[in-house]
């Protein structure tokens, strides 16, 4: 069973790698902010803003996954929509650095009272993903402070130390995403 000093971990991480995050956001310029990245693929050609309205997204994203853990047993989180958040990848480019940090602050509001809510057993519940396979709470918990890391490194234009652990091969989610973009635009003419 997770223990409390596991829980206090991950709360200290997650406070950890969000800060370092805050902190290199904060540094960009509006140009840096725009920058596109240069014989990058997938998420890595993302512009620092595009990488943190993703990070909101995926915080929502994660937050649904965990609330589906704690409500049936082994969910299939492929059957959980794609969260939606008020500043989409593709409208990222159009605000400043300081409105998806605000964002980010919401939504990471959210997950630590949906933490603060959950009993230790709670942590051990399982949710399976068709991207990562089976995961307990905790481990999905622990993908939040992850995620944040690797962004930050790509934000840096290094390449993040943290790899997620995908069964098979990463999806580009940049080209996911446009085509995803492309088909709402069509149906909307």
């Amino acid at each position: 069973m997770a223990t409390r000093d596991q829980v206090d971990e991950l709360l200290a991480k997650m406070a950890e790698e969000r800060a370092n995050l805050i902190r290199v956001a904060e540094g960009l310029s509006p140009e840096d902010a725009l920058r596109v990245p240069v014989d990058a693929e997938g998420e890595e050609q993302w512009t620092a803003l595009e990488q943190l309205a993703h990070l909101c997204e995926m915080e929502r994203t994660y937050d649904a996954w965990v609330r589906a853990a704690l409500r049936e047993e082994n969910p299939d989180l492929g059957r959980i929509p794609w969260q939606t958040v008020p500043i989409p990848i593709e409208e990222a480019n159009r605000y400043a650095v300081a409105d998806l940090l605000r964002q980010l602050e919401l939504e990471r509001r959210y997950t630590l009272g949906l933490i603060d809510g959950m009993r230790l057993e709670d942590f051990d519940r399982v949710a399976t993903s068709p991207m990562f396979g089976t995961l307990t709470v905790l481990q999905w918990l622990r993908s939040f402070y992850r995620h944040d890391r690797q962004h930050t490194a790509q934000i840096l234009g290094r390449q993040s130390e943290y790899q997620p652990n995908f069964k098979g091969r990463e999806p580009n989610q940049r080209k996911m995403r446009l085509e995803m973009v492309a088909r709402r635009q069509a149906g909307q003419a």
